[in-house]
């Protein structure tokens, strides 16, 4: 646990070598971590559970991403991350792209995967299985210890309370992304029923120096449903981008 800013934030670390923010999706950090711990190989993975998830305190003053975001930024001051990459997902790739709009000059490259944040055209149908396979879905409710329980529970609280109204967006973002001067990766499940192909787009054509792609057989959760070919496009691009850019200096 680390204190910032008055939140007791619950932390996650793995791995060792060039620092990663990583940010969980809505359902929390547990299913992640399998996923992590693949990133983890190449990377040292700073994981903290937002503010109302997992173990993590809310306190009654935050309810919007923006407020979330705002703790990272003093996260990163604390734990002298000047310059990092950072991976969302879902409402953490929203959080994420809120950073990257704040202190662009801060991140080296972004990966969004299904991330949610913007509103570019109608809805998404949300009634849709988030997996391409409802089998692959880890999380066995009737299987959970009570403490467990409880953590899924407060997580749904927690998101609904960031993101109900307006719903799943913030109408000021899509104005302010095209701060983001690095490089970005947008990922999606090739099934993904929240996160449209088009929305995708949309979103990454906010984003200068953004591109997309699509993990096969896989729904709103690729880290979950694949993870390996999931970390495997997430690692080559940062290291793609990594040599790029010594190469360039090299020149």
């Amino acid at each position: 646990m680390i204190s910032i800013a008055g939140v007791e934030l619950e932390m996650f670390e793995r791995g060792h070598g060039a620092p990663l923010l990583y940010l969980h999706g809505g359902a929390g950090i547990a299913l992640d971590v399998p996923f992590i711990d693949l990133l983890a190989r190449e990377r040292r993975i700073i994981a903290p559970s937002h503010p109302g998830f997992g173990k993590s305190s809310l306190p009654d003053w935050l309810d919007s991403v923006d407020d979330i975001a705002h703790i990272y930024l003093e996260l990163m001051d604390r734990l002298s991350l000047t310059r990092t990459d950072v991976v969302g997902l879902s409402i953490g790739g929203w959080i994420a792209a809120d950073l990257a709009t704040k202190v662009p000059e801060r991140l080296e490259r972004l990966v969004l995967i299904g991330p949610v944040g913007v509103k570019t055209g109608p809805p998404d149908k949300l009634d849709r299985l988030r997996f391409h396979d409802p089998a692959n879905n880890p999380a066995d409710l009737s299987s959970m210890p009570d403490e467990e329980l409880h953590i899924v529970a407060r997580n749904s609280e927690t998101l609904a309370l960031l993101t109900w109204e307006p719903y799943m967006h913030n109408p000021k973002l899509k104005h302010r992304l095209h701060r983001v001067n690095v490089p970005t990766l947008f990922l999606r499940g090739a099934s993904d029923g929240i996160v449209s192909a088009e929305y995708l787009e949309r979103y990454a054509a906010l984003i200068p120096q953004a591109r997309t792609e699509t993990i096969a057989e896989a729904g709103h959760l690729p880290h979950v449903e694949q993870p390996t070919a999931t970390a495997a496009k997430v690692l080559h691009f940062l290291q793609a981008a990594q040599a790029a850019e010594t190469s360039g200096a090299r020149s």
